[in-house]
């Protein structure tokens, strides 16, 4: 008995788990494909074709397959990840997917020792091993880790270690932790660009700890900004030199907000206008450049927004829908036809939502300042999103904050219902004994 339940407990068996299953999705899923046309194994769009540009020495560029010069389409880290994975094992051969799909379930399956770490720092040992198995069977991060070829699995584990970060430098008065956890933030900033929406809510909350400490939280997070400045600056004085001052982390925000907001969207977005979709687009992107058309195209949704707001509204609620529930339409509305396959996949989709919402209601009820970066993460990584368009790998970094709040919702009600009973059954000995 005690055997099992420290092999439950284990955060390494955990990995070793999630690792497993992952693995094992990952070999019947390519044992089953068919040959990939033109040896194309990687699957990564604009990712792996920057990544193939910087593996055949033509720097960052070509976002689109063909020679369109220097990009700032997506943040530097994944891509040079990748490249060099190609490098080493050929541009989109067999073992190069290999490679890259077995990293990115590492990645994954090393998420949940964060995980397992900061549940047992806000709340307890036990709420973090059942956060950690449920990020180890939770099937969206298997499909993703196995599936995309993108920075999806490596920002989940960075913005977890970013939010482990937090709550270990609140209780650590020193100046080099403070730059360090900055500069932490700067890369993965460079990870995933999305990130950068919860740093200043973090920072925050560490200079509000430190100031009930007695630190001087505002001295502490100089040093933290310089840090997370450092970190990103060679990417930042690249970008301004290479497009003469008019990109700083990304070039691509202006695409991403019309392809959610145009007179072709249905409900959410218009993926097929994407420039690796239509011929037309990519035609357009490729004669005027690409920083020309992405202000064109910002224009151009930017006009859309102001003379269609009730559309606009439209979109955004749908938006909202797809983060949190992974579809777009009502419960009601897809259940009615659903095939079972569909049904399971609502109920989990919902069920999660619904205990990460309990899970954050207790939180902030037990301790409310303590709580305050779970919040800042839920409320502000997706917002971007509802503006321009999402797809449930959007909200996938902050799957592992959603899954911890699951389990902690989760591990609460059963701890309540056996309270409860252990209470009955106590109110009821003394009556059967005095009826004896």
């Amino acid at each position: 008995m005690e055997k099992s339940r420290a092999l439950l407990l284990s955060p390494l068996a955990i990995v070793v788990l999630a690792f497993a299953l992952r693995a094992t999705f990952l070999f019947v899923s390519f044992h089953g494909q068919p040959v990939p046309s033109a040896s194309r194994y990687v699957v990564g769009a604009e990712v792996g074709s920057i990544a193939a540009s910087l593996a055949t020495d033509h720097g960052f560029s070509s976002p689109l397959g063909v020679d369109s010069g220097p990009t700032a389409w997506t943040t530097p880290v994944f891509p040079f990840l990748l490249a060099g994975l190609f490098k080493i094992f050929g541009i989109y051969t067999l073992r190069a997917s290999i490679a890259i799909r077995l990293l990115d379930i590492s990645f994954s399956a090393i998420t949940c020792y964060p995980l397992f770490l900061l549940g047992r720092h806000l709340f307890d040992q036990v709420v973090g091993a059942v956060a950690g198995w449920f990020w180890a069977l939770l099937p969206k991060a298997i499909f993703f880790s196995v599936m995309w070829v993108w920075d999806t699995s490596l920002s989940a584990l960075v913005l977890c270690v970013c939010l482990l970060a937090t709550y270990s430098v609140a209780e650590c008065p020193s100046a080099r932790s403070w730059a360090g956890y900055g500069a932490f933030w700067g890369f993965s900033t460079l990870v995933n660009a999305a990130i950068l929406s919860v740093f200043p809510g973090s920072l925050l909350f560490l200079v509000y700890r430190a100031r009930r400490r007695g630190s001087r939280g505002l001295r502490l997070a100089t040093f933290a900004a310089l840090g997370f400045a450092l970190a990103l600056s060679p990417w930042i004085i690249r970008n301004q030199l290479v497009f003469h001052g008019k990109v700083l982390l990304r070039s691509n925000f202006g695409l991403e907000l019309w392809l959610g907001n145009n007179p072709e969207v249905p409900t959410s977005w218009s993926w097929w206008l994407h420039p690796t979709e239509s011929a037309k687009e990519k035609a357009e992107f490729l004669r005027v450049g690409e920083i020309s058309y992405m202000k064109e195209k910002k224009t151009e949704a930017i006009e859309f927004i102001k003379a269609h707001p009730a559309d606009t509204l439209r979109f955004q609620y749908h938006r909202f829908m797809e983060t949190w529930t992974g579809f777009g339409e009502p419960f009601l509305d897809i259940w009615s036809g659903a095939k079972p396959a569909l049904r399971s996949e609502l109920l989990l989709n919902y069920s999660v939502t619904l205990l990460m919402l309990a899970g954050l209601l207790l939180a902030r009820r037990k301790f409310p300042a303590e709580s305050l970066p779970l919040l800042n993460l839920i409320a502000f990584f997706p917002a971007v999103y509802y503006l321009t368009h999402t797809t449930p790998r959007y909200r996938h970094p902050i799957d592992p904050v959603i899954t911890l709040l699951a389990a902690y919702a989760a591990v609460s009600m059963v701890r309540y219902v056996a309270e409860r009973i252990a209470s009955t059954r106590g109110d009821q000995r003394p009556e059967s004994a005095h009826s004896a």
